[in-house]
């Protein structure tokens, strides 16, 4: 009899076991550095963040990283749970529901610090040679703006490397990646450019849930009032200092 009841107890804690890793969400996103990128700390900013928010709704999570098509895709088909890192689109309704605004994505433009540049409006920047990541979109009103001097480049490396040698005037960036690529410059780079004040875009950032998960309502609800209790005790901003920003 104590055999059977060691062998009835080891079948409920494998089961309870099978049911908390079929429980955990499987969150998703693409390299996205510092938002999310699977080598950072807890797989970067963003994937930190809804983590930390999810967990302290009640939900425990893993966190795979795949490109973009593929994760935006997988959400569609119930592969996966949660979609980190997504800008609202009606489209994009159909696959999931978004969460309410978790972090807010500016693209800013950069500029030497002696050069006396101002933007209020992208008419004041046609006479300026701008480098631009090729095969990027930075906003509607720039991407299709003919009047621009645009210089295609292959990387915000070497964008913001030439601004600093005066061989373009601007390039321009989401505030957090441009942040998180000139922490890693030599300061010869770092220390020779600056923001213009005013973004050219902004775009909140949400979680995107699963409409094949029947607990999407919850799961979206539980995760806003953990970012609002998260914002109000302090440990949002904690987070945000932990990743560099």
């Amino acid at each position: 009899m104590p055999r059977l009841h060691r062998a009835l107890a080891l079948i409920g804690l494998l089961l309870q076991v099978q049911g908390v890793s079929a429980d955990r969400l499987r969150l998703v996103a693409d390299a996205w550095p510092p938002f999310t990128d699977a080598t950072l700390i807890n797989g970067g900013l963003a994937t930190d963040i809804v983590s930390t928010a999810l967990a302290r709704a009640g939900y425990a999570s893993e966190f795979e990283q795949v490109p973009w098509a593929r994760a935006l895709r997988g959400v569609g088909e119930g592969r996966y749970d949660v979609l980190v890192n997504a800008w609202y689109n009606d489209e994009r309704t159909k696959l999931g529901q978004f969460s309410a605004q978790y972090l807010l994505n500016r693209v800013r433009f950069l500029k030497r610090k002696d050069a006396p540049i101002e933007f209020n409006d992208l008419q004041q920047l046609h006479t300026y040679p701008i480098a631009v990541v090729r095969g990027y979109a930075y906003s509607s009103t720039f991407d299709e703006d003919q009047s621009l001097q645009k210089v295609p480049v292959h990387s915000f490396a070497m964008a913001v490397r030439m601004v600093a040698a005066n061989r373009v005037k601007l390039t321009l960036e989401d505030e957090y990646v441009a942040r998180y690529y000139l922490a890693r410059e030599v300061p010869k780079v770092r220390n020779a450019v600056e923001f213009l004040p005013k973004p050219l875009s902004e775009n909140s950032l949400h979680i995107l849930v699963s409409l094949k998960n029947p607990e999407h309502e919850q799961i979206v609800a539980g995760f806003d009032r953990a970012i609002a209790a998260m914002k109000a005790d302090g440990s949002y901003a904690r987070l945000m200092r932990q990743h560099g920003m």
